[in-house]
């Protein structure tokens, strides 16, 4: 009788280990594409000017929510959505930034992607 209790609860661990494992790891790809970022920092990195801030963070705040809703979806259609909330979000910064501080910007959301297994 002992045995057989010290398996089932044996078993249940196991379960609730594995059960835990896959939503950690369901967590973790949510969170991959939580793209918030500090902005004074990147304003700082880039050397935005006070309406280019503005700018900017109305187009990242975009970027961002776009991504979460992208992680939200599965297989082809993330990966769809992804791409096109980056080509979006790229189009907008181009037209705001001047080359230099697009290139910057493009350097640093490839690293960003790269970082997050998203690319």
């Amino acid at each position: 009788m002992k045995r057989l209790f010290l398996s089932i609860v044996a078993m249940l661990s196991m379960t609730m280990t594995f059960a835990e494992n896959e939503n950690a790891a369901s967590l973790n790809s949510t969170e991959a594409y939580n793209m918030t970022v500090n902005m004074t920092k990147l304003a700082q990195t880039l050397g935005l000017t006070s309406d280019q801030r503005e700018s900017v963070a109305e187009i990242h705040k975009t970027f961002a929510a776009e991504m979460m809703v992208a992680a939200q979806s599965k297989g082809e259609e993330r990966n769809k959505m992804v791409d096109k909330a980056i080509n979006k979000d790229l189009a907008y910064m181009n037209y705001i930034l001047n080359k230099e501080q697009y290139h910057k910007y493009v350097k640093l959301l490839n690293i960003t992607l790269l970082n997050r297994g998203l690319r």
